[in-house]
């Protein structure tokens, strides 16, 4: 099988697509919600960026982890004999997903002080969110304005009730 029909065929792959998306937004939304919530307890940026990247690395684990043993619990219930790479696959793509996209929001705290780095990161946030709108609605072949207004406006939706947890509990 050559390189380009494995690509289309991993590009095709609901555990693939399911655990970018999944990845993707959840690494997006539950980091900003919990870096603006930290970032307004009067906290220094070294410990920002420390406190994120834990957050960050064992959330990555955690989803990997939930993805494998849901994505092969319902291999079982389906009663498919699915090879456990594709589990695995689930994993890992969730892993890397969340990962990068968490790191993403957290990047501005590296360069800016606290203040700035906030509304940068938040902005950061909707537009990676409408990226992924776009790059689901190509795996998908959907229409990609559709796509994108739903990802920016749900994942808006959660970017908003994590600020606003944050604001309130800090």
């Amino acid at each position: 099988m050559s390189l380009a029909s494995k690509t289309n065929l991993l590009r095709r792959d609901p555990i693939f697509v399911r655990n970018l998306v999944f990845g993707v937004e959840d690494g997006l939304v539950s980091t900003v919600g919990f870096v603006s919530g930290f970032a307004q307890t009067q906290t220094s940026a070294g410990l920002l960026v420390s406190g994120s990247t834990i957050l960050i690395l064992v959330e990555a684990f955690s989803m990997a982890a939930g993805s494998f043993l849901s994505e092969s619990s319902v291999e079982d219930l389906d009663g498919k004999n699915i090879l456990i790479w594709e589990s695995v696959l689930g994993g890992v793509v969730m892993f890397l997903s969340y990962a990068v996209a968490g790191f993403t929001v957290v990047s501005p705290y590296f360069f800016l002080p606290i203040a700035r780095a906030m509304p940068v990161a938040v902005a950061t946030t909707l537009l990676m969110l409408a990226v992924l709108g776009f790059v689901s609605s190509r795996l998908s072949g959907r229409n990609s304005i559709s796509r994108i207004l739903r990802m920016v406006i749900v994942g808006g939706l959660a970017v908003i009730f994590g600020v606003s947890i944050g604001q309130l509990v800090s």
